[in-house]
């Protein structure tokens, strides 16, 4: 990249007279091919850093790679030396934008008030800054603009701020140091009071209550964290104030991590101090024969898990404002724990009858079990592939939701043993009465002989379901039919009914088959006369196709005979396409002038 100085064309021409007149004839002119060879040596040095960078006006290096293009300023910049001012915004048109530190000014002016109105005020309360529609005070029966009295302070004129991009975007800009001094203040007295506690300490040592009541709450120093408070190691836990001493042990105590050395046995952690494996699961001793067998053990064997709910339990009620130690007093502690568990099971009686009282549900709480509710029960039935029973006993199936054989008022059938003319009855006395007291064969002597064909009867009787009582009209009267026994003319009937019954059937079918010898005539000779049909079907809409285009241009002359003016202007166009037929009327009636004989064509 090498600097060329690109100047107007006018300029150059003038450069060149005055070459020409000061460079002798024998003077060559222009740059050699070796001036051009080291510039671009000298080019390729300042890219390889070997050659210092190329400088504009202010002394500032310019990269030697930016291209040619890029760093040549055009004709009109008239630069005489390398410059990249080209490139850059020119400073007076860079937009102006306001300091980091500039914010708004909220509130009034403090100071002397106006006494009199002036012109642009508020009509309302006098001060400027804003009109009678933003004002904010209590809408005055006369404004102050005609009394020119109580005219309110004036309101700070908001200047017209511009950020940057970074201005616009700062969570900070505007914020007031002094709201912050309050806020130190404030801790720095809170920190003199905790000084004065901690040497009123020193002096004599105050009960419990009487820190909590000069703390209020608040955590004391560095000092006080130590469990001197404590009757014994691991039993109270205070989390206002941050003791916590259940890791210590007694150091005469062998470690745990010193039980078994093998870096590859149970896993102890430094952090909490605590191996939750058998440090000597490998050497298969009995666990309650070692001296440690790891964390869980301990946890969750014996009284251990008891213990753990007790202490947990006088934490609790420590934190409560109930001072109760678990080694001290632990007939108290478990007196309390019991009347705790009584009063929160009473709590949560009263409340479920409270709420069962005012919202109603008792029912729904009262299930039966839920074998009963899903028929599910714990009884191993075991069935082979065939489904055959092996083990258990299988469940008997339910045949009937009634119960079943019972023989009400001397009956020895049950209801629904007989059934004749469309009733049920029983099967002993042969009676349809439900509930009816049986007396057994002495009121039908008629039936006696026919105990033993019983079903024979019952049969008959479903047989003659439609026939209850049928009159056979004789020359004197009517005469009643035995359901159990039927005489001939009943019989011949019967079978004249039959036979009517065969007869209506096949003449049905006969019907029915000439129906369809019909129905395939028809569909025959409508096939044959379609395909002898078409040719004059065809010819028939040719012919009325003609017609109407003979209508339309007789309609077409017509109107070609009224003035243009007059002439009325309707469209008729359906949108449709021609058919074959009209089509072919067109072709017709259509006049051909370069026929010789369309002269003596009729009209």
């Amino acid at each position: 990249m090498s600097f060329q100085v690109n100047i107007p064309p006018s300029f150059v021409a003038k450069l060149a007279k005055t070459e020409k007149e000061e460079v002798s004839e024998n003077e060559p002119t222009g740059k050699k091919r070796e001036d051009w060879r080291k510039l671009k040596e000298l080019e390729e040095a300042r890219k390889a850093g070997t050659a210092p960078a190329m400088q504009d006006e202010e002394g500032k290096d310019i990269n030697p790679h930016i291209p040619q293009y890029i760093m040549q300023a055009p004709w009109y910049y008239g630069a005489a030396q390398p410059t990249l001012k080209h490139q850059r915004v020119p400073e007076e048109m860079k937009k102006k934008f306001d300091e980091m530190n500039k914010w708004y000014k909220h509130g009034v002016h403090q100071g002397p008030v106006a006494t009199k109105y002036r012109k642009g005020a508020c009509e309302n309360c006098g001060a400027m800054g804003h009109k009678r529609k933003d004002c904010l005070e209590r809408p005055r029966k006369t404004g102050a603009k005609f009394t020119n009295e109580a005219i309110a302070q004036d309101e700070f004129e908001q200047p017209v701020l511009e950020f940057d991009y970074d201005g616009k975007r700062d969570r900070w800009n505007g914020y007031d140091v002094a709201e912050h001094r309050k806020i130190v203040e404030e801790f720095g007295k809170l920190e003199d009071a905790k000084r004065q506690i901690k040497a009123q300490k020193l002096e004599g040592v105050p009960t419990d209550g009487e820190l909590k009541e000069a703390v209020d709450g608040e955590d004391v120093g560095e000092d006080d964290k130590y469990a001197d408070d404590m009757a014994m190691p691991g039993q109270k836990f205070e989390t206002k104030q941050r003791i916590t001493v259940r890791n210590l042990r007694i150091r005469e105590d062998t470690a745990k991590y010193l039980f078994n050395l093998d870096p590859e046995s149970a896993y102890y952690d430094p952090k909490t101090r605590s191996m939750r494996q058998n440090p000597f699961s490998s050497t298969g001793a009995d666990m309650n024969e070692l001296p440690y067998a790891g964390d869980n053990f301990v946890r969750w064997s014996g009284d251990a898990y008891e213990i753990a709910k007790r202490q947990m339990f006088s934490w609790e009620a420590y934190e409560r404002g109930t001072d109760v130690h678990v080694q001290a007093d632990p007939t108290k502690l478990e007196f309390a724990e019991k009347e705790f568990q009584k009063r929160s099971k009473d709590h949560k009686e009263q409340m479920k009858t409270s709420i069962l009282e005012k919202y109603g549900g008792q029912e729904h709480l009262e299930v039966p079990p839920q074998q009963l509710l899903l028929a599910q029960t714990e009884n191993y039935v075991e069935y082979s592939r065939h489904g055959t029973l092996l083990k258990g006993v299988e469940k008997a199936t339910v045949k009937s939701r009634y119960e079943e054989d019972v023989y009400e008022k001397n009956h020895t059938a049950v209801w629904g043993s007989f059934w004749c003319d469309g009733k049920w009855g029983y099967r002993c006395c042969k009676s349809v009465i439900r509930g009816s007291y049986c007396i057994g064969e002495i009121t039908m002597p008629q039936l006696v002989q026919q105990q033993d064909t019983d079903d024979e009867a019952t049969e008959v009787c479903e047989k003659n379901e439609v026939g209850k009582e049928q009159e056979i009209e004789e020359g004197t009267g009517s005469a009643l039919i035995d359901p159990l026994k039927k005489s001939l003319l009943h019989q011949h009937l019967e079978k004249l009914q039959e036979t009517e019954k065969k007869q209506k059937k096949k003449e049905n079918k006969s019907k029915r088959k000439e129906k369809r010898k019909r129905r395939k005539s028809k569909l025959e000779k409508k096939q044959s006369l379609s395909s002898s049909d078409t040719d004059d079907s065809s010819e028939q809409k040719i012919q009325k196709a003609i017609y109407k285009e003979e209508k339309r241009l007789k309609e077409v002359e017509e109107l070609m005979k009224i003035d243009e003016k007059k002439r009325p202007y309707n469209v008729t166009y359906d949108g449709k396409g021609p058919t074959e037929e009209d089509i072919e009327a067109f072709q017709r009636k259509r006049i051909r002038a370069e026929d010789p004989m369309a002269n003596w064509m009729p009209n």
